[in-house]
């Protein structure tokens, strides 16, 4: 079976996304940034809703040949679009950059990506990511805190009917204050 994280930044008041969906506030540090590059190419299979596939899309597939990239730009940028990834929405018609789309139910969808053979499944979005957590679907939570409190939001996790016990695998410290928490489902 695939092991499912949900990995995102999020501000220390536990947003995701400030209001207006800014996300200014969560630049990363040249090793920040490499961290995330390195799990964009150890990922087997990314699946994205909506929201968090547009904004993706609208910039990686192409950042590569933009004036001034950087190394780790055109590598990130190489690895996302290699990555295989699964869009989920009802209201997008087409996606591109070695992707699928799915309009049906994402919890089925999840459920049978999870059973199958391949690496690990990277969950981004806050509705998507909030549908699996519901489902008890989510076997590890690989949370960037940045040190900054934006008010308010998208929350990066929802309303839950049971709890959910963690145990914590892995912490680190990154530049300017932002610290990684990895915990894995006990199940």
């Amino acid at each position: 079976m695939r092991k499912l994280t949900f990995a995102m930044n999020l501000s220390l008041d536990g947003y995701i996304a400030a209001p207006g969906d800014d996300l200014g506030w969560s630049v990363p540090s040249d090793e920040l940034f490499q961290w995330w590059s390195d799990r964009v190419g150890a990922t087997g299979l990314a699946l994205y809703g909506r929201k968090l596939w547009e904004t993706m899309s609208s910039h990686w597939p192409t950042a590569d040949q933009q004036p001034g990239a950087t190394p780790a730009e055109i590598e990130f940028a190489r690895r996302w679009r290699d990555m295989p990834k699964v869009v989920f929405s009802s209201t997008t018609s087409t996606v591109d950059w070695n992707t699928r789309l799915v309009t049906g139910d994402a919890v089925t969808e999840i459920t049978r990506l999870k059973a199958d053979d391949g690496g690990p499944m990277d969950v981004g979005g806050a509705t998507l990511a909030a549908a699996a957590m519901r489902a008890g679907l989510i076997d590890e939570y690989a949370i960037v805190t940045h040190p900054v409190l934006v008010g308010g939001g998208t929350p990066f996790f929802t309303a839950l009917d049971n709890w959910v016990n963690l145990s914590l695998v892995e912490t680190r410290t990154f530049p300017d204050g932002v610290v990684l928490t990895r915990y894995e489902t006990r199940r």
